[in-house]
């Protein structure tokens, strides 16, 4: 990306490769923590950047969109200038303390995707128990597929494996599972899965104050923000359902568009983009990276966005993946429309 930045490259094939313009993913916003163990620091970036983010794109001359605009310009002739859409997964209280006055501040749009547990008070954010317990403890033993497993992590290298190797078999659970691996954990190593979720979390009220203002757009993302690869096809259609309906009666207002929870190829398949659609949503987007073409030439519910990673810094990096060089176009290949994935 720095050859393509400082070669100029990214001008010379932006044109054909940028797209009608870009979704760009944030999760947290908040003051740079000064912890040793930060496991979910890619998710995170300060406010002082998310300024940075916004000048700079005006600076680029980029339209900032909401959601229904970045949709309209999908299936449309290209237009002289590209978009860039703000979106937020999960319902995280940084959005209303930190990212929200930012927003505000530039009066620009942004869409907000919730899962509707979390601000009901009932939703679990099992990464923040992991990363709580892990923080602390040298030692960690839990059941695991039916068995007693233990780890010894007495390195921060240790702690990042371990995360990652345990993050990655959570999400793979089913509900029961997810929830008797959780308590299990808070169990033993006295972590309050409920009262982390709650103080980390967006409440109605907190969503009344961002309802207030036009330039905030409201989606979906399921009730549990569970992985809908690990559900079954009834159950993934209930949390799919249910996310909208929820978020319709609470807030009062259609909810037109979805986000997959987490996002990712792995996250969701192609019979669940079906239900986003037969639901009633106007799009659903993905983390999976890209940029989104004109001329209905990318499927409005399964839209690329760019997943910033918090850990850089750079802009220019911004630029070059805005210009959408690095990206293939998001179409099914024969052999990926065989198997049913995205």
């Amino acid at each position: 990306m720095e050859l393509a930045y400082f070669s100029g490259a990214f001008r010379l094939r932006e044109r054909e490769a940028g797209g009608a313009g870009a979704i760009l993913r944030f999760k947290r916003v908040r003051p740079a923590q000064r912890v040793r163990f930060r496991p979910l620091k890619s998710q995170e970036i300060t406010p002082a950047f998310l300024d940075r983010t916004i000048r700079a794109l005006k600076r680029w001359q980029y339209d900032i969109v909401g959601i229904d605009e970045a949709c309209r310009r999908a299936v449309t002739l290209p237009e002289r200038r590209r978009f860039a859409c703000l979106s937020f997964d999960g319902a995280s209280k940084d959005i209303v303390t930190h990212a929200y006055p930012v927003l505000a501040r530039h009066g620009v749009p942004f869409t907000l995707y919730l899962p509707t547990a979390f601000p009901d008070g009932v939703g679990v954010a099992w990464w923040l128990v992991l990363e709580d317990i892990i923080a602390r403890e040298s030692r960690i033993s839990l059941v695991m597929d039916g068995r007693e497993r233990h780890f010894v992590i007495s390195s921060l290298s240790d702690k990042y494996e371990l995360f990652d190797f345990l993050s990655g078999w959570l999400r793979k659970l089913s509900p029961a599972d997810l929830s008797y691996a959780v308590n299990d954990l808070g169990r033993r190593y006295s972590a309050n899965a409920a009262q982390l979720s709650r103080s980390a979390s967006l409440d109605w009220t907190d969503l009344a104050k961002l309802a207030a203002d036009p330039h905030v757009t409201f989606g979906s993302a399921t009730v549990n923000y569970s992985v809908l690869s690990s559900l079954r096809d009834a159950d993934a259609q209930r949390e799919i359902a249910m996310g909208k309906a929820v978020a319709e009666s609470a807030l009062r207002r259609p909810i037109r568009h979805f986000a997959f929870p987490f996002g990712d190829r792995e996250a969701f398949r192609r019979p669940h983009v079906v239900m986003a659609e037969e639901a009633g949503f106007a799009s659903a987007v993905s983390t999976i990276s890209g940029v989104v073409e004109a001329q209905g030439r990318t499927n409005l519910h399964a839209l690329p966005r760019i997943a910033w990673d918090g850990r850089v810094r750079s802009l220019r990096m911004m630029r070059v993946l805005l210009s959408g060089v690095m990206f293939a176009p998001v179409r099914p290949t024969r052999h990926a429309r065989d198997e049913g994935a995205v």
